[in-house]
């Protein structure tokens, strides 16, 4: 009994933190996966010829820039929907992580639009709705979690700039 006493809290305490990195872990995986959509589009898709046909602004990235932003900026999100999962659980906590959920599903059809399909004004729709969203979860995200939320800040600027980018590049090749 007296043994028991005495690991129980270490077992209490391994399972907290195994259960804590479970749930970073899952975070990531689905995170990640959305990232990954984009990736396999890209691989699949003879998307550069047309790419390079078309007008961009004069502030367009270089193309390999998007893959190291859009990976740290996937990596900060499964951080704040982590970070989220961790609270208590509250109706609150459950929208937001639904709202992040959908998010995810429309950050994932953006690329599939505009590269897939082609098509820049589909893209554009989604990339506005993808912001709406964004705001959607900040909000959520905030009132949970202020270091969340701050960390959704620099994707929501992302986010902004991409859909400042898709309108510049639809309406130069209308």
């Amino acid at each position: 009994m007296v043994i028991y006493a005495a690991i129980e809290p270490v077992g209490r305490w391994i399972m907290t933190k195994t259960r804590r990195l479970m749930g970073l872990v899952v975070s990531l995986v689905c995170c990640l996966s959305a990232c990954a959509i984009g990736g396999v589009i890209m691989g699949v898709v003879d998307w550069k010829p047309w790419y390079d046909g078309l007008v961009k602004p004069s502030f367009t990235p270089a193309e390999w820039f998007f893959g190291p932003v859009w990976t740290v900026l996937y990596t900060m999100m499964s951080i704040t929907a982590w970070m989220v999962w961790l609270s208590p659980p509250t109706p609150c906590r459950q929208m937001a992580l639904a709202l992040f959920a959908l998010h995810l599903l429309i950050n994932a059809a953006w690329t599939p639009v505009f590269f897939g399909l082609q098509s820049l004004g589909g893209a554009l729709a989604i990339v506005v709705l993808l912001w709406l969203l964004v705001a959607l979860v900040w909000a959520r995200f905030w009132r949970i979690s202020k270091p969340a939320g701050g960390l959704l800040l620099p994707y929501w600027a992302w986010v902004s700039f991409a859909a400042l980018l898709n309108l510049e590049i639809w309406r130069l090749n209308r």
